[in-house]
């Protein structure tokens, strides 16, 4: 079983910027390279979309065209963390955001839900004057 806790959201006005936590954790041997950890979000009324990914061991990055110039996926091993730093925040960026975690390479197939086997509860945003 992995364990996914996310936090640093809260209200922010547009044009300013957060940055998200994902503490990961797991069994006796677990080790964060083997995992691919997602964000997703979900507005209200609306479905879950992919916002980033950050891969394994090779610690490629993917960013949905939303995310692209405006956010950023990091990965700090020792801390077992993945962190996604949001600039440029917009109104439309509010919503729950959420990581998680998908066993080996997602490649190509890494905005899809059903790649991921855990979940964290999720933290919102909100990006209002």
């Amino acid at each position: 079983q992995v364990q996914l806790v996310e936090s640093g959201g809260g209200l922010v006005q547009p044009g300013g910027f957060l940055r998200l936590s994902c503490a990961v954790s797991g069994f006796a041997g677990f080790t964060l390279d083997d995992y691919a950890i997602g964000w997703f979000r979900q507005a209200p009324g609306k479905e879950r979309e992919a916002v980033s990914c950050i891969s394994g061991r090779d610690a490629g990055t993917y960013y949905a065209d939303f995310a692209k110039g405006r956010f950023t996926i990091s990965r700090d091993n020792a801390k077992s963390t993945v962190y996604l730093q949001m600039n440029s925040l917009k109104p439309e960026d509010t919503a729950v955001y959420y990581c998680a975690a998908g066993r080996g390479w997602l490649g190509i197939s890494w905005p899809y839900r059903s790649m991921y086997d855990y979940w964290g509860q999720g933290t919102q945003v909100t990006v209002s004057s």
